[in-house]
């Protein structure tokens, strides 16, 4: 009886506080909606972002569907839920709209791996190549860049360059992924990589399918190739999500990549089973944004990308492509 007597009380507080809580963010979920129509501001959000964050986007997904939404968007203000390369993105597609990201915080360890500077010592190395930029990359580089790719559509757009050997920046894992899909291409790498996805090793899914003997491994192409050598699927995020989509029959999922895919996928498919590869699949810069950094910007409108018009002009023409080719 004591037990029960000091329990209660405790799960009551709890509750209370919980119940408090979810009025707190009803509210400023509200508030943010209200702000949108105010504005005519659109929200963007990536998938790797707080799964909370959904339920005021406008529009969710991977890099190049929000590339996609950026260029049709008529709103005046895009608020960018993601890192600071895709609200540059938003702001090389749309100039004239004011993008605004929630937390200047929100960097991306890869694309700071690349800088002009070494982007133009590599492509010396190797004159009259073709450069395809991965989207995980800054302004300056891509408008120093042939064409730009996401996940998505990397291969279809080496594919497009007819070349026999191309250049592929930042990211060695991805680049040497598309190579593997193609005949005849070699790809070169930069050196640069995911530092999130580059901790999983060919041991941890060797592992994980011992514990999870009926699971599919699902792997994003960022990861090291003797990961994606060992998976059953290799895709983008929107690519993975639409493999659960796509497969009713299988009930069991290893997921390789960050941790905001699984939150949305355990959402969305209760009754089936998701395992993260390993704990350390969160990306910090991702989980920077928050409703509550949302409505700060949205009030405030911080803070605004602002880019040099040279640079992205360049910048466009780069991602202009991809978008053609990626019709």
């Amino acid at each position: 009886m004591h037990v029960v007597s000091t329990i209660a009380p405790v799960c009551y507080t709890i509750k209370v506080i919980y119940t408090w809580y979810g009025n707190i963010m009803d509210n400023v979920k509200n508030k943010i909606l209200e702000l949108k129509k105010q504005k005519n501001a659109v929200i963007l959000a990536h998938c790797y972002q707080n799964v909370e964050i959904d339920e005021v986007a406008d529009y969710v997904g991977d890099s190049l569907y929000l590339s996609q939404m950026a260029a049709e968007s008529d709103a005046d203000m895009i608020v960018f839920a993601g890192v600071t390369f895709m609200a540059e993105t938003a702001k090389i597609i749309s100039p004239d709209k004011k993008v605004i990201i929630p937390d200047l915080n929100s960097g991306c360890e890869m694309a700071d791996m690349i800088d002009l500077e070494n982007l133009r010592a590599f492509k010396a190395k190797h004159p009259e190549v073709p450069t395809v930029c991965y989207i995980n990359s800054t302004a300056e580089v891509k408008s120093e860049c042939d064409i730009c790719c996401t996940s998505s559509n990397a291969v279809k757009i080496v594919e497009s360059l007819k070349s026999d050997k191309v250049l592929f920046v930042p990211d060695q894992y991805l680049g040497k992924w598309v190579e593997a899909q193609l005949e005849g291409v070699e790809v070169i790498t930069y050196d640069g990589c995911c530092p999130i996805h580059n901790q999983v090793t060919k041991k941890d899914i060797i592992s994980m399918r011992e514990k999870y003997s009926n699971s599919k491994v699902l792997t994003h192409p960022e990861c090291r190739k003797e990961v994606a050598e060992l998976s059953d699927y290799v895709g983008s995020t929107t690519g993975i999500m639409n493999f659960v989509k796509n497969h009713p029959e299988e009930n069991s999922f290893i997921i390789v990549t960050e941790k905001g895919v699984i939150d949305r996928l355990k959402r969305d498919y209760p009754q089936k089973e998701f395992v993260l590869i390993t704990k350390n699949m969160v990306c910090p810069n991702m989980k920077t944004n928050s409703l509550n950094t949302i409505y700060s910007a949205l009030t405030e409108e911080k803070y605004e990308i602002e880019l040099d018009k040279e640079t992205s002009k360049k910048a466009l023409t780069c991602i202009n492509r991809m978008l053609e080719v990626s019709k």
